[in-house]
């Protein structure tokens, strides 16, 4: 198919489909972001859409649609790596849907600042508010307002229907499972806070695969996601031995307990196993280079997307939960030989 562009004055949607040789429902399909468009006429309207310079009218969109193709961001912890990278992601993908995100960050979750915030949204009149939630507080305060926007949430909390995570149980059931599969009996925890949605799931699936594989999951110690947190337990860790591997909850933990326990002398992983969770760049130059559990933030953002897509458009897809990936490095071996004492 030959795309070269044939009208002189700025091309239209209609421009696009002729060009693409599919229908206006069409382009407008795939400049949304619907998911049942056949991958080759995406290929065409996509092709076509480069070759004209197409270029969406927001003005225009929005006297058709009555939408401001506005979508408001709510977070907070936003200094953590899981809730900013979220944020990443969500914006990445409301691009590419064709939406500008407005956001609004929180130090400190209260009610009416949750309100005062909400109503700043109304003023820009925006389409509707994702919300990144990573404890109850946010969601809390948000349930206890009244609202006028559809309304979904990145996070994990299970009760929540109207949003879409990263499955963290599954997260956690694979780092354990790869220690099991190694020879561990012997797992520690090291979780992150206890009112974290995310750290609560992460709990969970290492009961869970500790229960699967037939071992107790005695070792539990509560951390609060800093690489200093990390750094104390594992100064304990090597006092005490009391576990041969470690599943930490974050990346910057587990780069704290690498120091710890190898500035007691100990070596990773011959004396003990690390995983950590995220898979931050930084991650694959720890040294030694640390086995983690990687989340897909941009699957996450696109998730996000579709969900508040399906609140204006019962045609689109419901949103689904985004599946992490165990990357095995350097820090997980077989356990030691036990030694008598």
């Amino acid at each position: 198919m030959s795309l070269e562009p044939a009208v002189k004055r700025a091309p239209v949607m209609k421009d696009v489909a002729k060009l693409a040789g599919v229908s206006y429902q069409t382009v407008s399909r795939v400049l949304n972001g619907h998911p049942n468009v056949s991958a080759s006429a995406r290929e065409r309207v996509e092709a076509a859409i480069a070759a004209l310079g197409y270029r969406r009218n927001p003005v225009a969109r929005s006297l058709v649609t009555r939408r401001s193709q506005t979508v408001g961001v709510l977070a907070s912890e936003l200094g953590q790596y899981g809730p900013s990278h979220t944020l990443l992601g969500l914006e990445q993908a409301a691009r590419d849907a064709g939406y500008f995100v407005s956001i609004a960050s929180l130090r400190e979750v209260t009610t009416p600042a949750v309100q005062d915030i909400l109503g700043r949204f109304a003023d820009q009149a925006v389409d509707g508010i994702i919300v990144i939630g990573p404890h109850p507080g946010l969601l809390e305060a948000l349930d206890a307002i009244e609202h006028s926007f559809p309304v979904v949430a990145a996070t994990s909390d299970p009760d929540r229907p109207a949003g879409a995570g990263v499955d963290q149980r599954l997260g956690a059931r694979l780092a354990v499972r790869h220690l099991v599969e190694l020879g561990h009996t012997r797992i520690g925890h090291l979780s992150g806070p206890s009112d974290w949605y995310d750290a609560a799931e992460r709990v969970e699936g290492w009961r869970e695969a500790m229960a699967e594989a037939g071992l107790a999951a005695e070792v539990l110690i509560e951390g609060d996601w800093t690489a200093r947190r990390g750094y104390e337990v594992g100064l304990e860790i090597a006092a005490s031995r009391p576990a041969t591997a470690m599943f930490v909850a974050n990346d910057q933990m587990a780069l704290g307990l690498l120091r710890g326990v190898q500035e007691s002398g100990l070596a990773v992983p011959r004396d003990l196993s690390i995983v950590g969770y995220d898979d931050q760049p930084e991650a694959a130059y720890f040294f030694p280079p640390l086995t983690t559990v990687r989340q897909d933030f941009e699957a996450l953002g696109r998730r996000c997307i579709e969900a508040l897509l399906a609140a204006f458009d019962e045609d689109h897809a419901p949103a689904r939960s985004v599946e992490p990936q165990l990357v095995v490095r350097s820090t997980t071996a077989a356990p030691p030989q036990v030694v008598a004492r």
